[in-house]
């Protein structure tokens, strides 16, 4: 406990540039080792203006300076990403964990080596109560997102689907189903359903509804659980990042695990 953690990053989207710059102004107990991008070159001069240099390698390579990884890469490239970080017994803090529902083994490969990965809570709210209630019966799991529409644009159940949405006027329901479709059928957008699904009843039980909705300027998601302990509801405006499909609240999620890996004093499940 008295040594600091070092961090590694993969991926400078707008979560990936947040995280990298809030670690260079310094979070106790951790420090940023390393990180990881597709096209070094088009991303180095958002590097330039940190404070400590750090080096940039491979994804492959992050597990050998570092101890804790972030992923905010694209869901497909989890096992790429995920297999050194977990056969050298690190930790992996996942994000598209959308990716997580077809590489299950991961899991495996983190028992077998020691290693842990961690789906922060992300753009949802309430994962403590969940969990909690997962040590009882939960009985049911519903959840309804909106988005603005340019949020939702290009989602692959949408095309294969030809449903068009530039135009809309009014709020669309445009899927309600399982959250196991929804990350498939919107895997840049309803990561927040499968951190919901993995940490109550699973993604075939877990419900959503989506809607495109022109009127909203935030991402917004209403959950209702109902288990044997307690049955409670919850919504959560989120503020979009430069990226309309991503939360300003991610990246603080992901700063908060950081902070509970070294401090003194940790609060929350």
């Amino acid at each position: 406990m008295s040594q600091e953690l070092q961090v590694g990053v993969v991926g400078l989207g707008a979560v990936g540039k947040t995280l990298v710059a809030r670690l260079d102004e310094g979070i106790f107990g951790v420090r940023l080792s390393g990180v990881s991008v597709r096209d070094p070159d088009a991303t180095i001069e958002s590097l330039l203006h940190l404070k400590r240099r750090v080096p940039v390698v491979r994804a492959s390579e992050l597990a050998a300076i570092a101890d804790v990884i972030i992923e905010c890469a694209p869901a497909h490239l989890m096992g790429e990403i995920a297999e050194p970080v977990l056969r050298a017994g690190k930790t992996l803090i996942v994000l598209s964990c959308g990716g997580l529902l077809e590489r299950m083994d991961l899991v495996d490969l983190a028992r077998e080596h020691g290693g842990q990965i961690i789906v922060p809570t992300g753009a949802l709210l309430g994962l403590d109560a969940v969990t909690a209630a997962a040590e009882g019966t939960i009985h049911s799991v519903r959840m309804t997102t909106r988005k603005p529409v340019k949020g939702l644009i290009g989602a692959p159940f949408l095309i294969e689907n030809g449903i068009n949405i530039n135009d809309i006027t009014e709020p669309t329901k445009i899927f309600s189903g399982n959250a196991r479709d929804a990350a498939k059928g919107f895997p840049a957008n309803l990561n927040v359903v499968v951190a919901l699904a993995l940490a109550g009843i699973g993604p075939d039980r877990t419900q959503l509804e989506i809607w495109a909705d022109p009127s909203v300027t935030r991402n917004t998601h209403v959950i209702e659980v109902n288990s044997d302990a307690a049955s409670f509801s919850m919504s959560i405006q989120n503020i979009p990042t430069g990226n309309p499909r991503t939360g300003r609240i991610t990246a603080q999620s992901v700063l908060a695990v950081l902070r509970k890996l070294r401090s003194p004093l940790r609060v929350g499940t």
